[in-house]
């Protein structure tokens, strides 16, 4: 295992991109719970790789929901609802991840929607060098209809119940604490050990990012050389 800074874990993780031998864009998962971080590590390194020179597109499973009125079947605090009626893979695929891979033409949309609007998105269409490293956050991302997806597969990982402390100061501006404790605790929480369970996240990993100190972090490296390019 190793661990450092967090210039250091950085460093660690461009270099296990750089090291990804594709013919493509480099399709980086950056996976965990809620509230785990994902979103900080993947905005800190898409820093560090354009500092390196290399074209990054950054892209969340935010902009890859159902509209609000398809997500709660099973209702507003079900952790089967988060895992089952929340996010549109099948969009995701079609029109991101598959252009971007070894089979696609690069031209891509980086969003489906707009979760602040809770509206459709249809974003110009751009079209990624063959080198261009795309970096998506979100939870779930080792599930089946998304796994071979990716060329490079991250998982940051936090003690759950270290997230709902997180969520609550991330929160408390908009929601009362009340509502994010429930949240948390009846619908994120159980849809991440139903998860855990099912897909056994971590075992899909490339780097198990440990991130409850994120200025201390420690990492398991198991690239090894055989990354997914």
């Amino acid at each position: 295992m190793g661990h450092g800074t967090r210039a250091e874990l950085l460093g660690h993780l461009a270099e296990a991109v750089g090291a990804v031998t594709a013919t493509h864009p480099t399709r980086v998962a950056i996976d965990g719970p809620p509230a785990a971080g994902k979103t900080t590590l993947a905005d800190e390194l898409a820093v560090t790789l354009r500092a390196q020179g290399r074209d990054v597109i950054r892209a969340t499973i935010d902009h890859f929901l159902f509209p609000r009125a398809q997500r709660y079947p099973r209702g507003e605090y079900s952790a089967e609802g988060c895992y089952f009626d929340t996010h549109d893979y099948d969009s995701l695929n079609r029109i991101l991840l598959d252009p971007l891979g070894p089979n696609g033409d690069r031209s891509f949309q980086h969003a489906a929607y707009d979760h602040t609007t809770d509206t459709a998105m249809s974003p110009p269409v751009g079209t990624a060098r063959a080198d261009a490293v795309l970096l998506f956050d979100g939870v779930f991302l080792m599930r089946p209809e998304l796994v071979e997806r990716w060329d490079l597969r991250v998982f940051v990982s936090v003690a759950l119940e270290r997230t709902v402390d997180r969520a609550v100061i991330r929160a408390r501006q908009v929601s009362s604490q009340a509502d994010v404790e429930r949240r948390w605790r009846e619908r994120y929480i159980p849809a991440q050990q139903l998860y855990f369970a099912t897909v056994r996240p971590a075992d899909h990993a490339d780097i198990i990012v440990h991130n409850d100190e994120p200025e201390r972090p420690a990492w398991d490296d198991r690239c090894a050389g055989r990354c997914h390019g």
